[in-house]
């Protein structure tokens, strides 16, 4: 893969998360150190209670690290950034509100012309494979239908950095199977030579989606979350179905089953 190895776009130094309450302290994650090249698509896995969820949600600016430090883009990451996108295992769409203006949400907020949400807002409509439900309520939605939603909502400010925490882990295994397919065809969208155009780090308990999906792997141990294992998927993109059937798609789940213990 011909990714962009200059500075980093997201860098993880020494990082550790401790929550506190009336019981004692909670060590979720312990010194993790990695980063993300530009382009890249990172899958992070590893069992229950290890920490992923609040490791993403640290790379969002939504927690803070109890130790340690995020970089984005060269600059210490402190809170919310809008070159980052959060997509959440539940759509979390707003119940009242159609598909179209759902999506809308983010430029609303970010008070963007009526003719710039309405031509981004379709142009992501059409992406996600929405067109003619623009007028729909989550309601009269499939979860797979209003997870596109989200992916949409999520990329209408056009983020350089896409978070998704499990996103697809509520669907049933073939939805679930086809919302993969369709990710990497969105984060490669406009990308002529099949290197995703996004940045994206998703967390998942399936290990075949991340090996499907991913260029890496991260492998997280029991809580305290530590980074076990960081694993190279060289498999050509674009992916294809087959490849879940080969030998080498095989290899690398043994090896991700066996870090994960």
């Amino acid at each position: 893969m011909n990714l962009l190895k200059s500075e980093p776009i997201l860098s993880v130094q020494n990082l550790s998360a401790v929550f506190s309450d009336g019981n004692g302290d909670l060590q979720a994650l312990d010194e993790l150190s990695f980063s993300v090249q530009r382009q890249e698509f990172v899958c992070v896995i590893g069992p229950s209670g290890c920490g992923k969820s609040t490791l993403l949600r640290i790379l969002g600016g939504l927690l803070q690290p109890t130790r340690g430090s995020v970089t984005f883009r060269g600059e210490l990451l402190t809170g919310p950034r809008r070159g980052v996108g959060f997509v959440f295992q539940n759509s979390n769409l707003m119940p009242w509100r159609s598909v179209f203006d759902n999506i809308c949400l983010p430029l609303e907020v970010q008070n963007a012309s009526v003719s710039e949400i309405g031509s981004r807002v379709q142009e992501l409509v059409d992406l996600v494979g929405l067109d003619g439900f623009e007028n729909w309520l989550p309601r009269d939605l499939s979860g797979g239908m209003a997870q596109r939603v989200a992916i949409a909502r999520a990329l209408v400010h056009d983020p350089d950095v896409l978070l998704l925490d499990e996103p697809f882990g509520a669907l049933d295994a073939l939805t679930r199977e086809q919302m993969g397919d369709e990710l990497l065809r969105v984060a490669m969208h406009a990308s002529g030579d099949g290197i995703p155009r996004k940045t994206i780090i998703m967390v998942t308990h399936a290990i075949s989606e991340a090996i499907f999906l991913a260029d890496r792997v991260l492998v997280l141990s029991p809580r305290p979350g530590t980074i076990r294992m960081d694993v190279p998927i060289d498999l050509p993109r674009p992916r294809q179905e087959q490849m879940r059937y080969t030998q080498k798609f095989g290899d690398l789940a043994k090896r991700l089953r066996e870090a994960i213990g």
